[in-house]
């Protein structure tokens, strides 16, 4: 992932100053409501939610508005320790036929996902908003990596502790971007069978497939097998027919019945408040700061 804007290293920066620990809560389809969100900014990262789980789409205006007077509300209690920024994903998928609508909350920090629209990100800067672009793979970042890009990035991908928070910072990212952690939180939208599920399993439990929403996802295998599939000969989906107003290309519909998880869910032991979570990525990460400079004499990013 990586912030399209400029200063883009002076934008990272600033971001930074306002967060107790360098992370962005990935936004979760379904799972990430104003619950989860205004609970991960209070802890002191970035909290996000995908636009589409506001559903009618008039929802997404009051859950900005829940969101902002909340942390409002906290900022004004806690003046020594104000809530981190929030941020809203928004899919640039032409299947999403409500994101112009969505654009129009002027929202300060966007994540956008499954398309790069430069008409998007000029939007989005025409109000002073920063936009992060996620992205999967070289092919997909073009300019989005360190060969070519010299702003800032976030690193996903089996972070669920504070050492691969601080380890995602030496391989040169600003900020780490976990999602897994926060499903088995007291505050997820998420069933309690999906949470513990979570607690249960490890990476093996990890199914890559493309069939239930046309692009390649991680799932857990006990969730298909649920849903009478067999996660080891699992259809090719359609990419064509990929439709995120629909929510999935299936009867089990991908995310609500088919349960989404990364492969670093072996490093979560027990259903936690996001608070708590964070406490614990904090006190993982101050360790491993204290480790690497008793192995190396500096700080390691």
């Amino acid at each position: 992932m990586h912030l399209s804007n400029t200063p883009l290293m002076s934008a990272a920066s600033k971001l930074a100053g306002k967060l107790r620990l360098p992370c962005i809560g990935a936004p979760l389809f379904i799972v990430s409501t104003p619950d989860l969100v205004i609970a991960q900014c209070k802890a002191g990262i970035v909290g996000s939610f995908p636009a589409l789980n506001a559903r009618p789409k008039d929802k997404l205006d009051e859950w900005l508005v829940r969101i902002k007077s909340e942390l409002a509300e906290h900022d004004a209690a806690h003046p020594d320790s104000p809530a981190a920024p929030f941020a809203v994903n928004q899919i640039v998928h032409r299947s999403n036929d409500r994101l112009m609508h969505d654009l129009e909350a002027c929202v300060p920090l966007v994540i956008t996902s499954l398309g790069a629209r430069e008409d998007v990100n000029q939007a989005i800067h025409s109000y002073g908003g920063l936009v992060f672009h996620d992205v999967i793979n070289n092919h997909f970042a073009k300019k989005a990596i360190r060969e070519w890009f010299d702003g800032p990035l976030c690193l996903s991908g089996s972070i669920a502790t504070g050492s691969g928070v601080l380890a995602a910072q030496a391989l040169g990212a600003d900020f780490a971007y976990m999602g897994s952690a926060f499903i088995a939180s007291a505050e997820a939208n998420a069933q309690d069978a999906y949470k513990q599920s979570i607690v249960e399993s490890v990476a093996a439990d990890i199914v890559y497939s493309s069939l239930f929403t046309g692009v390649h996802g991680n799932y857990l295998r006990p969730s298909i097998m649920a849903a009478g599939l067999d996660p080891d000969n699992l259809p090719e989906g359609d990419v064509t027919q990929m439709d995120f107003g629909s929510g999935g290309n299936t009867d089990a519909k991908a995310w609500k019945d088919i349960w989404g998880c990364g492969q670093g869910i072996g490093a979560i032991k027990e259903v936690s408040t996001a608070g708590e979570i964070v406490e614990r990525l904090k006190g993982e990460y101050a360790a491993a700061v204290a480790e690497s400079r008793a192995a190396t004499g500096r700080f390691v990013p």
